[in-house]
């Protein structure tokens, strides 16, 4: 049994430590309030089972909590005042070196938090590290300067949760829709070199992985591109590539011409014809596929100054190409991408394996979600994807125009800005419809199970309490807002004057980008599921259950709506992907309410509205039922299934994505990628116990070396790959199949 330092580092339990300390508050009141020694011995085995219970390393301030609990209960009021001030003298000496020892433990790693925070971050090298220690610091400048204290208790406490502490000293935002367009047809700066508008498709794609770089170097969230914005650029090549072929014949003539004694047969013209197009067409293909290579590679070779792989998603979208031409292009694209994303990546042993990023979107259309359709094929691409490397992920046009409805009345399909982060409809002065070059400003979590749990399960407490915490996370989300306020240009050239966002002046502030709409700022939600268990006793899958969750929906609804009209900003509804939070909410919340059986009794709380991890329901009600909550959810919201591996059953998969297309706007089929380096093992990289700790193993050979295993693993919309906290770790191995 393990237990977690201050400093993040993780240590062995000790029983004597804790009789130590009980000893020394016993040795300093009057014989009266003493314990005889029998009796802190019963404490200390209380204590130490208590932590058991929790099966994960404890927190060294829930097991002073559990220590004063026990001392109060026992009478000696002298003795557990005396322990509280004790406790607090320490604390009072620690806060003037927190900072300090936590970023000795990450360079130390010893910081077990820390290494497990983000699954695609690996804490032992310099870059992660670097920007580790840098969020160290921006995190106690947040702490003491930034946040009014009521607010960092309530997110010290898991009240609510202030997101990317570690980047808020700093003025940047989440996450956006690159507007790769605009950038390629009509030039950027980078690092103050202009970069004009690419000759090829080969240069547009090595152009838009060094934008990409750059974008995740000044922001902290995902980033999205379209290939739409690239498909232009395979006409180009296309017109190249042609004249080039041209040039080459007009070297050879006679190779065509069907002369004999000296007369022309025929006129070879059309076979000329034909020999050019066949020619120029393999070779764009060539150019197609070393451009796509392109960008795979960089993006899972390059580290961003967070130290990680740029968080890039890429959007394939068939309609949004301007004419069929474009579209048959767009079409060689995603197939290329589809089969390249297929294959994989080598690992270190030279063994292809699935990379976490880029992030894959498919929209499903007309034309590609039935058999007779045109684009079919790419579905069945995307299908055979998606059992083999757990992407792409599907987004249903035919839903998404129902659900994102603009002031004009009309319906919009457009990409997420990462891993679930959706904009709301905007127009243009001129009336038309924008995506690309907008963004989310930040997020602040409200804890659902926390509001349930405060009220002891009166109804009438519970809304009036999440009146209260909602007002908190409203003062909170202004306090992310004004950080943005009077940001000039010049903090990221890239983003706000050469085209990835806009195209200000140096020295104009991002001010006006801020309102009306053309960003979002998002309120977060976590754990309706265990919210709905505590107030009324039903699963979110049984209709009195339902009912109570879609009222809580409506009222996050109503609170946006109500902030949103009273300041035109565009606060919107997001369903959290909370990978660190999922643990640390549930830590607060079995230290202020203890065990509640279906609703504290995990090391997890349930991500957004979805249904629990444990729960036995079939992929198609699952994606049913959840497709009225995700309509609830307009600032962001993804919906998955847990399938096994499905290499061997692609009409299985393709009945799920035309599930999708005519049931929910966003969804994704959940299923394993792993490799065992040591044996070279493929199959499902299992999750054991030791010592109290969940560990990953391998079932072949028993490799617990996380070092020498590939794992790859949905973690909150986005794959993972360098492993989790103990909460998420619990969570990957509690899921049930769907299918």
């Amino acid at each position: 049994m393990n237990v977690i330092k201050r400093d993040g580092t993780e240590v062995k339990f000790s029983s004597e430590k804790i009789k130590k300390a009980i000893y020394s508050a016993n040795n300093e009141v009057n014989e009266n309030s003493k314990l005889l020694p029998e009796q802190i011995d019963t404490i200390v085995k209380q204590v130490t089972a208590k932590c058991s219970a929790l099966r994960r390393p404890a927190g060294v301030e829930e097991i002073q909590d559990f220590v004063e609990n026990y001392l109060m209960a026992s009478g000696k009021n002298d003795l557990a005042r005396r322990y509280i001030r004790y406790r607090y003298d320490r604390a009072m000496t620690r806060k003037r070196n927190t900072t300090d020892a936590r970023i000795l433990s990450v360079v130390d790693l010893n910081n077990e938090e820390v290494k497990e925070e983000n699954a695609n971050k690996n804490p032992v090298v310099i870059p992660t590290q670097r920007d580790y220690i840098a969020g160290e610091v921006s995190k106690d400048i947040t702490e003491r300067y930034l946040l009014p204290p009521d607010i960092l208790e309530a997110h010290k406490s898991g009240i609510i949760h202030f997101h990317d502490a570690d980047y808020f000293v700093q003025h940047s935002h989440n996450c956006d829709l690159v507007n790769l367009e605009d950038m390629l047809q009509n030039g950027t700066v980078i690092n103050k070199t202009m970069i004009e508008k690419p000759h090829s498709f080969a240069t547009a794609c090595n152009i838009a992985t060094q934008i990409m770089a750059q974008v995740a170097s000044c922001q902290y969230g995902g980033q999205t591109i379209s290939l739409t914005h690239l498909a232009p650029f395979v006409e180009v090549s296309r017109q190249r590539i042609r004249e080039e072929v041209k040039k080459e014949l007009e070297e050879f003539p006679c190779f065509f011409l069907p002369v004999r004694d000296g007369v022309l047969e025929r006129d070879p013209q059309p076979e000329i014809d034909e020999y050019i197009e066949k020619v120029t067409e393999s070779r764009l293909r060539a150019e197609i596929k070393r451009g796509v290579q392109t960008i795979q590679y960089q993006i899972n070779t390059i580290m961003t100054t967070n130290g990680q792989t740029p968080f890039v998603s890429i959007n394939m979208y068939l309609n949004e190409a301007r004419n069929e031409r474009e579209k048959a292009d767009l079409a060689l694209v995603i197939e290329e991408v589809l089969n390249q994303r297929i294959e994989g990546v080598k690992n270190e042993a030279g063994v292809w394996i699935t990379p976490a990023f880029p992030k894959l979107l498919y929209v499903l259309e007309e034309d590609n979600t039935t058999e007779d359709g045109k684009y079919w094929y790419l579905t069945e691409l995307a299908a055979k994807c998606t059992a083999k490397r757990l992407v792409p992920d599907y987004i249903s046009e035919k839903i998404m125009l129902q659900n994102k409805i603009d002031k004009a009345g009309n319906g919009n399909a457009y990409p997420c800005m990462g891993c679930r982060s959706f904009l709301t409809p905007y127009l243009d002065e001129n009336g038309k419809p924008k995506y690309y070059g907008r963004f989310n400003q930040g997020v602040v979590t409200i804890n659902l199970v926390d509001a349930a749990c405060s009220s002891g399960g009166d109804e009438k407490k519970f809304w009036e309490i999440m009146d209260e915490r909602l007002e908190l996370c409203h003062r909170a989300l202004r306090i992310r807002h004004e950080r943005l306020l009077g940001t000039i240009a010049d903090v990221a050239p890239i983003l706000w004057q050469h085209g990835a966002i806009a195209r200000l002046k140096s020295g104009e502030t991002i001010d006006k980008l801020l309102y009306g709409g053309y960003s979002t700022i998002s309120l977060g939600y976590a754990g309706l599921w265990e919210c709905v268990y505590r107030m009324t006793g039903k699963k979110l899958t049984e209709p009195e259950g339902k009912d109570f969750g879609i009222a809580v929906m409506k009222k996050l609804n109503e609170a946006t709506a109500k902030w949103k009209a009273a300041e035109n900003i565009d606060y919107s509804l997001y369903g959290t992907p909370i990978e660190s939070t999922t643990y640390k909410f549930a830590k607060c919340l079995q230290q202020r309410f203890g065990i509640i059986e279906g609703v504290t009794d995990k090391s997890y709380i349930t991500n957004s509205y979805h249904v629990k991890v444990t729960e036995p329901i079939d992929a198609f009600s699952k994606l049913k039922l959840e497709s009225e909550f995700q309509a609830l959810s307009p600032g962001g919201a993804i919906s998955y299934v847990e399938v096994p591996n499905m290499q061997h059953n692609i009409p299985a998969v393709l009945a799920v994505i035309r599930y999708i297309y005519d049931n929910i706007m966003y969804a994704e089929l959940n299923t394993k990628s792993d490799y065992c380096q040591v044996c070279g093992y493929d199959g499902e990289i299992q999750i054991v116990e030791e010592d109290g700790k969940l560990v990953w193993e391998c079932p072949h050979c028993h490799n617990r070396d996380q070092s020498k295993l590939n794992v790859a693993r949905r973690t909150c919309g986005y794959i993972g790959s360098n492993f989790w906290n103990q909460g998420r770790t619990q969570e990957i191995k509690e899921r049930v199949l769907h299918l």
